[in-house]
């Protein structure tokens, strides 16, 4: 099959398929059996990250298994944090852990971003790796953390609720926030340029937080950030195709289509199709929006969610996804029970 007929990617180009192609985020994961058992072979999570071909293997997995039509890297958005000279750590049960960034004296102890890919070099073979290995018609997605995310994480030390340490730096040392965002958005275009280099043909930009933005910091914090990386990636790799993926953005998302000049617009949830088809622009795709609990609970309801977004997506090109990431909790045998019901 040539690349070009990938169905994932005839979706990224304009195209309204019959059938959408189906991938779901963090489809590589704890609600495997064979992803536990290669994770307890790699002894943690890091080292699972950095492990080359475990990663190839983990992220090969739900591929072998479901037939998805792409696989996106086994990674995390904290790694480019450590490649810049952060700490980092896992807590089991818990999540991530970081030194943190507070003043300038902080940011002085960070790397330079064109010094990220020593560190980074693994996850550049995992690309490498999976794009020698993955069946002819699956689509290989590279993906970052967007700078705003990836700065509360940076500025906490953690996950937070409403990021409220990134907004009170932002407003009480708005230069040392801007220069962290700086230094986060110029390695991020660094490291997603190597990603295509090694074989990625999709790149996610993972904006987690940008629900807890305001208009005008949406607009400063997220859709700016998003356009130099998206401009910078097509000035290299005219022919890239970027997801964007605001997440929590409600109304915003209208903005955010209507700026970054992404290929594709993962929603959340929350967002209705029918606000989506008539206030976002036709020519972009869009992917989602299934509940993601759906997946623990399965029966007729998943059945019936899924087939819905299926029908209210028809008019326009899309690809099949969950509103968030899969959860730990999930049911292999849900997962197949969606994809049926979409291909069925």
């Amino acid at each position: 099959m040539q690349i070009k007929a990938k169905p994932l990617l005839r979706a990224l180009n304009g195209e309204t398929l019959p059938t959408p192609p189906i991938w779901l985020m963090r489809q590589a994961g704890r609600y495997l059996p064979e992803y536990k058992a290669t994770r307890a072979q790699a002894g943690d999570f890091l080292s699972l990250c950095y492990n080359s071909d475990l990663a190839t293997e983990v992220t090969l997995q739900p591929i072998s298994r479901f037939g998805l039509d792409a696989a996106i890297i086994f990674a995390d958005i904290l790694l480019l944090s450590q490649a810049l000279g952060a700490d980092l750590w896992f807590v089991e049960g818990e999540g991530p852990r970081l030194s943190t960034i507070s003043s300038m004296n902080d940011l002085g102890k960070l790397s330079p971003a064109a010094d990220i890919h020593e560190a980074l070099s693994p996850i550049y073979q995992t690309v490498r790796n999976l794009s020698a290995a993955l069946p002819i018609d699956t689509t290989l997605i590279g993906f970052a953390g967007a700078p705003w995310t990836v700065a509360t994480y940076m500025i906490a030390g953690r996950g937070t609720p409403g990021q409220s340490p990134a907004h009170l730096l932002m407003q009480e040392n708005t230069a040392v926030f801007d220069a962290l965002m700086d230094r986060i958005t110029e390695a991020t275009i660094l490291y997603l340029a190597e990603q295509i280099k090694a074989g990625a043909e999709v790149v996610k930009l993972f904006d987690s937080w940008a629900g807890s933005l305001n208009a005008v910091a949406f607009d400063r914090y997220c859709i700016s950030p998003h356009v130099k990386i998206v401009t910078a990636l097509k000035m290299q790799f005219p022919d890239v195709k970027i997801v964007g993926f605001p997440r929590g953005a409600g109304e915003k998302y209208k903005d955010y289509v209507d700026q970054v000049d992404v290929s594709c617009v993962a929603l959340d949830t929350d967002v209705k199709a029918s606000w989506a088809l008539e206030n976002l622009k036709p020519g972009v795709c869009v992917q989602g929006n299934l509940d993601p609990s759906l997946l623990v609970t399965g029966g007729n309801r998943l059945v019936e969610e899924t087939k819905r977004v299926v029908s209210e997506f028809k008019g326009r090109p899309h690809i099949f996804n969950l509103g968030h990431g899969i959860t730990p909790d999930a049911s292999p045998d849900h997962v197949e029970q969606m994809i049926a019901a979409i291909r069925g």
